[in-house]
């Protein structure tokens, strides 16, 4: 099987570098970057669609025609009081919340949010159970949820910052017999 991630189109909150909120809309970048998205997903085959439940993403979805279950394991990592912040800002007005998450950065929990290992246990939690399947499936997701879903597949969430996404990008997971492998990364 295969899993299809894609990420969103670029969001205003991109453009600012700020720690996304939820209610966060996609650019006009952002739109005709999913339009190309939608071109080069008529490549693909898969059975079902899964939509974090976040304004960017169901935005996203639409513009790709497609439906789905919205899956709430595939949210955005909770950045908690650091949302809608740039780091500078988050450095400025939480400076020892900052210094805690820099130090710590995988099991930090950011108050009123969550770790990035608290992120990866979800994300992990939910890519064991639909592997089991047999038939692709599409996850329409975040940067940080598909950085965290190639963790899964390397075994290691210490990878988490080797990666980069752009928006619009297609990345594939293969299981082939309980074999996880990278097949693509930023199509």
């Amino acid at each position: 099987m295969d899993i299809i991630l894609i990420r969103h189109g670029e969001s205003e909150d991109n453009i600012r570098k700020a720690y996304s909120t939820d209610e966060t809309r996609l650019t006009k970048t952002g739109r005709d970057q999913i339009v190309e998205t939608r071109d080069k997903l008529q490549g693909f085959n898969y059975n079902e669609v899964f939509i974090s439940p976040i304004y960017r993403t169901k935005e996203t979805a639409e513009i790709l025609s497609l439906d789905g279950v919205e899956e709430s394991s595939i949210r955005e990592l909770d950045f908690g009081i650091f949302k809608g912040k740039t780091f500078h800002e988050i450095s400025d007005i939480y400076p020892e919340e900052t210094k805690e998450w820099n130090d710590d950065i995988f099991y930090y929990p950011i108050p009123q949010g969550e770790s990035i290992n608290d992120g990866y246990e979800r994300i992990s939690e939910f890519l064991d159970r639909i592997s089991k399947n047999e038939d692709n499936v599409v996850l329409i997701t975040h940067d940080g949820v598909i950085r965290l879903a190639l963790c899964w597949v390397l075994g290691n969430i210490e990878h988490f910052f080797k990666f980069r996404l752009r928006n619009g990008s297609i990345s594939v997971i293969s299981i082939n017999e309980g074999f996880k492998s990278i097949k693509n990364v930023n199509l």
